[in-house]
């Protein structure tokens, strides 16, 4: 199999070294806007660098990975679609409701795939979490929290382009909500504060957040999330039902530590980043990808995932912004819905 990669930014050379390793992967070609980081990235894995992206096309690829800066996502899936050629994309697919629209419009006309970057369904305790709701062996679930919290904030050049902290780091959140529940999210209330670094008031974004979500049963779920935790990088999710409780997230990494004095001690090597606490997520939704592509595996994150965890964002900027509670359904029902 062919694969060609587009963007080999920080996590687009990883997902070069996944692919180069892929027993089932034949041929990687990579291409960047920045010709030297592509050449780089190919000398370290014997992938072929390529000048652009016409050039990935035309080299008779199999599929293709988007790993390219956000704002060329919905035009590249869209380019795939024309081809006829599957497509794996890193989040999110556009940062408004009608980017996002026109691209999956155009997988669904073409009859393409789209395999949506949400790399936490791949995570082995997102999945039991998941598998222990889904089994009843929580009883009746009442409520659920989650929290995202980056240890230092992004380059201050990033925050204008990442669409916010509800459409850049709560969407995974988001996302987690419907996917490990199985429910819907019908109404948010959520809050934002730019207290920290100037450079977040700049850009019209907040640096810390926190979201009240109700779910289509009534069970209650917060999201929190800040790019401001000096501790590390923290990411769990914690569900509580009338027969027992999981925590997805905690353990001896978890940069967090007890003030109780029979508490555990504070962890030795905190998760740093991003790459390194979901490393093996990453690892198998390539995988999962390889495996959609030579037809052995149904897709199992389609594109119309980004449009369901961007309606909650979005209703987050606007009850924020408007300081109320906000349906889903006024969300939606202002927008084109996507076909299928």
């Amino acid at each position: 199999m062919r694969i060609g990669l587009i963007g080999t930014g920080r996590i687009g050379s990883f997902h070069a070294g996944v692919l180069a390793r892929h027993p089932e992967v034949d041929a990687l070609v990579v291409t960047d806007t920045d010709a030297a980081r592509a050449a780089e990235v190919a000398r370290a894995t014997g992938a072929t660098a390529l000048p652009g992206t016409a050039e990935v096309f035309g080299a008779g690829v199999d599929a293709v990975v988007i790993a390219s800066a956000t704002s060329a996502h919905a035009e590249l899936i869209g380019r795939a679609a024309r081809a006829g050629l599957p497509a794996f994309c890193e989040k999110p697919i556009a940062l408004d409701l009608s980017g996002t629209l026109g691209a999956l419009r155009e997988v669904d006309r073409a009859g393409s795939v789209l395999q949506l970057g949400f790399m936490r369904r791949f995570d082995a305790g997102f999945r039991a979490a998941r598998a222990a709701v889904r089994s009843g062996a929580l009883g009746r679930l009442h409520s659920v929290r989650a929290v995202t919290m980056d240890p230092a904030p992004p380059p201050a050049a990033y925050l204008p382009l990442s669409g916010g902290l509800y459409r850049d780091c709560l969407v995974h959140d988001f996302d987690m909500l419907r996917w490990v529940t199985g429910r819907e999210v019908t109404e948010v209330y959520a809050a934002g504060s730019d207290a920290g670094p100037g450079m977040f008031r700049a850009a019209g974004d907040v640096d810390t957040a926190a979201v009240l979500l109700t779910l289509d049963d009534g069970t209650l779920a917060t999201a929190a999330a800040t790019r401001c935790n000096g501790a590390g990088y923290d990411v769990r999710m914690e569900l509580a039902g009338e027969l027992d409780q999981i925590t997805v997230g905690l353990d001896g990494r978890t940069p967090i530590t007890s003030a109780e004095p029979q508490g555990p001690p504070a962890p030795v090597g905190p998760w740093p980043g991003f790459l390194e606490r979901f490393a093996p997520a990453y690892e198998a939704e390539l995988d999962a990808f390889v495996r959609v592509v030579r037809g052995e595996l149904p897709n199992p994150c389609d594109g119309r995932e980004a449009w369901f965890a961007l309606l909650i964002a979005e209703a987050c900027e606007v009850s924020r912004r408007e300081r109320r509670p906000v349906t889903i359904a006024e969300i939606a029902d202002g927008a084109a819905q996507p076909v299928g």
